[in-house]
C-alpha cells in the first residue's frame, strides 16, 4: 500500500495538516490572488482536494467546483465543509492517474504539493496529460509546490508546532540525490503519540516547466507566491501555470 492510500494517516493527521488557520489562508488567497480568479460559473477541478480547503471558497465565489481525492475520509470532510458553507461541490473519489473528463474544466488546481506523489516519473506525466485532456481549450492548470530551490534555501529544518491539545513534530529528509523528499510527522496529544509520513518528488522550476511542456501545455509561467510575484530568491512557493491553447486537440 502506498502512503497516500493509508486512511489512518488522514484520520490521524487531517486536523493538523488541514487546520482552521490553513482554511482561513485559503479563503484569503481565493479572494485576492490573480492566479485563482475565475468568473462565476467557471468549471474548476481541485485535484487532490482533501477536505475542501480551496474547493469551498472557490464554490462560495461562484465557481462550479469538482473536487477529486482518493481518500474517502477527506472527501467526507469536504462534504461537511461544503454543507456548512451552504455551497454545492461535486466530489469524486478517484485516483488522479485515472481521472479524465475531456474538455470540461476552465481551471485545474493542484495545491499543497499534491502533485508529484508517484515514484514513477511516467505516472506523474500521466497525471499532467489527464489534466490537459480535461481542460477546455484556453483552460489553465496551476500547480502549487514546495519547490527544490526553496527547500535548498531554507534548509528544511525540523519544526515543532503547537496544535490543539498537543504538539506536532515535523522532520524532513531529502532522498535520492535531491529528487524525492519525505516528511515524518509525530503528533503528541496527552499520553498518545501517532506517527505518519508523506513522500513526494522534489521539483525545481526548470524541471516542472519541462514536464508541463512535455505534456503539451503552452504559455508556461512560474511564480513565487499567490500574488503572482516573480519566482526568485524571495519566493515562498513554486507555482507553475500552463495553458491548453485554443484550437488544441
Amino acid at each position: 500500500m502506498e502512503w497516500f492510500e493509508d486512511e489512518t494517516l488522514w484520520a490521524d493527521f487531517s486536523d493538523v495538516l488541514f487546520s482552521a488557520e490553513r482554511a482561513e489562508e485559503a479563503e484569503a488567497r481565493v479572494a485576492s490572488s490573480p492566479l485563482l480568479r475565475v468568473p462565476a460559473g467557471a468549471a474548476v477541478l481541485d485535484l487532490g482536494c482533501g477536505p475542501g480547503t480551496y474547493a469551498v471558497p472557490l464554490a462560495r465565489r461562484g465557481a462550479a467546483v469538482t473536487g477529486v481525492d482518493l481518500s474517502a475520509a477527506l472527501l467526507d470532510r469536504a462534504a461537511v465543509a461544503a454543507s456548512a458553507a451552504g455551497v454545492e461541490i461535486r466530489l469524486v473519489r478517484a485516483d488522479m492517474r485515472e481521472f479524465v473528463e475531456p474538455d470540461r474544466f476552465d481551471l485545474v488546481i493542484s495545491m499543497y504539493t499534491s502533485f508529484g506523489l508517484f515514484a514513477d516519473h511516467d505516472q506523474n506525466m500521466r497525471v499532467l496529460r489527464n489534466v490537459r485532456a480535461s481542460l477546455a481549450p484556453g483552460g489553465r492548470l496551476m500547480i502549487d509546490l514546495y519547490g527544490k530551490e526553496i527547500l535548498a534555501r531554507d534548509g528544511g529544518q525540523p519544526k515543532i508546532i503547537d496544535v490543539e491539545g498537543g504538539t506536532l513534530i515535523v522532520r524532513g529528509t531529502v532522498l535520492d540525490e535531491w529528487t524525492r523528499f519525505r516528511d515524518d510527522f509525530v503528533l503528541v496529544q496527552g499520553d498518545r503519540a501517532r506517527r505518519g509520513h508523506v513522500v513526494h518528488n522534489l521539483y525545481s522550476a526548470v524541471e516542472l516547466k519541462a514536464m508541463l511542456g512535455e505534456a503539451g501545455f503552452a504559455d508556461i509561467e512560474c511564480f513565487g507566491g499567490f500574488d503572482a510575484e516573480p519566482f526568485d530568491n524571495h519566493a515562498r512557493r513554486l507555482i507553475v501555470r500552463g495553458v491548453r491553447t485554443l484550437g488544441d486537440a
